[in-house]
Order: C-alpha cells, then sequence, then structure tokens
C-alpha cells in the first residue's frame, strides 16, 4: 500500500498499534446498525446492516454520528419456568 501524506508517519499511524473494542450490533428504531461502544450507554455508528433504503439519506444515522442507546429487558410471560 502508497500512502502519499505530507504529515509524518507518526502521526498518521499513531494508535494503530492499540486494540480496540469489539463492535456491536444494535436495532434501534428498526434499522440495525454496527455500533462501536464508547461506554455503557453510547457508541457511533460504523455501518448501517439492515434498514429501509431512505434511511441512508438520513443524516441522524450517518456513519460516525454519536447514539445513546439504553438495554431493555423484555417482559417475562407466564409459560417460562422461574
Amino acid at each position: 500500500m502508497t500512502m502519499y501524506t505530507n504529515m509524518p508517519i507518526e502521526l498518521v499511524l499513531n494508535g494503530m498499534d492499540q486494540p480496540r473494542p469489539a463492535d456491536m450490533e444494535l436495532e434501534i428504531d428498526g434499522v440495525l446498525m454496527q455500533v462501536a461502544p464508547l461506554n455503557a450507554t453510547s457508541g457511533t455508528i460504523v455501518r448501517l446492516l439492515r434498514c429501509p433504503l431512505q434511511t441512508y439519506l438520513n443524516p441522524a444515522y450517518a456513519p460516525g454520528q454519536l447514539i445513546q442507546y439504553h438495554p431493555v429487558i423484555p417482559p417475562r410471560t407466564n409459560l417460562e419456568p422461574r
């Protein structure tokens, strides 16, 4: 790979050797997306995985956007053992 830049190579490659946390998949408002977590309740959008086509035109779902999410525990049904 050839990279042409006027910046020092140390600045360009800074942090490349650091491990980053694993991305996770979230579904928000019917949009399945890959998110890079920042903390327990927020992250940045990496890419959209499953959504209607018009969602790609919505700037709120653009890669790099910060989103807030909260884990939801589904309610128990009477059929489930305790």
